[in-house]
């Protein structure tokens, strides 16, 4: 096995046995419920990426792809099953094989990173890491298990019995414990919809974005079908709010107790999506003649767990720990992509983080987050590694960094260079 790198220039520096990937591509992310996405399947969504994964690399032969690895927190039977049909419907051989991961918010984080892995112990040669999710179908528990042992419930250990706490309930945990204002959270909130909007106005997703075409059944309030289902071909986010405004947040009523300062304006949004990236060691990359195909690399990535009741501290953990086995500082960091699930922990995150200043200067999320472009569970990392990359090849950076936290008590942090 490798040893991670250690320093900028480690990071920086090119071999042959580097993860290197070759494309990170999503769907749109529209809102769960009424986004013109809501009536697709999540594998409908993954057979989308992963065709397009294909067609972006056209040299690559389906066969070479040893393994996918899908992130899927909601569907049915981890969404193996259904997944591996997707793969198959759309192209590939059935000597690729498949497996799903649910590690909550990070999965296909942990996707990517899993792949990664394989290739690193040449497990494998090639691989692709990619999530889906349709909270639109299969949020109805809100993520909750609705069955489990019955010891856990009055468990006496506190820890145990918080891995089911609400997500909301651990926002309003780290509004109350580290002093986040309501003010501050709509403030941020609405910068997340305002970069959101400057990106999609200015083309930044167009490069990173495969247009999906599915059924959509237009419902009134009530829940009632109007007209017919029609096809429409999806290009864009639709979850952004070019007009949001600290007068609007401010009438929004709490969503999570009484008296709390998360709303469902400052809080991500119920989404739908599926995104899907292609990785491979840079000896087969130039082997099969796509060393030019290369965009960028997997660095290294981890899993650092918390107190499930303040689970959105999860990437102040992370990445201190992240950063520090790999010899990097945050100066050294061009680009940080860090997950909105809600704006009192990704606030808390910056100030623990010391990337105030950053997050200012447009180097935190300069595209928005999920507050803005929705938060599809499964999906979500991976979304993030696309839109991370993307944005780092327009604006020349190389070195960047993906994180979010996870439900139950975790955070994932990944480094990536782009190239």
């Amino acid at each position: 096995m490798g040893v991670l790198p250690k320093g900028l220039s480690s990071v920086l520096a090119k071999a042959p046995t580097d993860v290197v990937i070759l494309s990170s591509l999503r769907t749109p992310i529209t809102r769960s419920y009424k986004g013109h996405l809501k009536d697709a399947y999540p594998e409908e969504l993954l057979s989308v990426v992963l065709r397009a994964t294909l067609d972006k690399t056209p040299e690559l032969d389906p066969s070479k792809i040893d393994d996918v690895a899908v992130g899927v927190v909601l569907s049915e039977l981890g969404g193996s099953k259904a997944a591996r049909m997707a793969m198959n419907h759309v192209g590939f051989p059935s000597t690729t094989s498949l497996y799903t991961v649910n590690r909550a918010c990070s999965s296909s984080l942990q996707a990517i990173s899993s792949i990664a892995a394989s290739i690193r112990t040449e497990a494998i040669d090639v691989g692709i890491g990619a999530g889906m999710e349709s909270m639109t179908r299969n949020y109805g528990s809100r993520a909750i298990p609705t069955s489990y042992w019955p010891a856990l419930k009055e468990s006496p250990v506190k820890d145990a019995r918080d891995c089911v706490m609400p997500m909301g309930l651990t926002s309003e945990n780290v509004t109350s414990r580290y002093g986040v204002s309501r003010e501050d959270q709509d403030a941020f909130a609405v910068k997340s919809h305002q970069l959101a909007a400057a990106a999609r106005a200015k083309g930044n997703f167009k490069e990173e974005i495969v247009p999906v075409t599915t059924q959509f059944q237009e419902m009134d309030k009530a829940g009632n079908k109007v007209g017919e289902a029609q096809t429409v071909t999806v290009t864009e986010d639709d979850g952004i709010r070019p007009t949001a405004s600290l007068e609007g947040m401010a009438k929004l009523k709490p969503a999570f107790k009484p008296d709390g300062a998360s709303t469902a304006g400052n809080s991500s949004q119920v989404s739908d999506g599926a995104a899907a990236t292609l990785l491979m060691r840079r000896s087969t990359a130039t082997a099969l003649g796509l060393g030019d195909r290369i965009i960028g690399k997997f660095v290294a990535a981890n899993t650092v767990g918390c107190k499930p009741d303040e689970m959105g501290i999860g990437p102040a953990v992370a990445i201190p720990k992240l950063l520090g086995q790999l010899g990097l500082q945050n100066k050294d960091v061009d680009r940080w992509e860090i997950n909105e699930a809600f704006a009192s922990q990704a606030i808390y995150c910056l100030r623990e983080l010391g990337l105030e200043e950053a997050w200012k200067d447009g180097k935190v999320n300069p595209d928005g987050g999920a507050i803005a472009l929705g938060h599809p569970l499964g999906a979500t990392g991976a979304r993030m590694v696309s839109t991370l990359l993307h944005g780092l090849g327009r604006t020349g950076g190389e070195v960047g960094v993906v994180s979010m936290c996870v439900g139950t008590g975790m955070g994932m942090a990944g480094v990536f260079v782009r190239e």
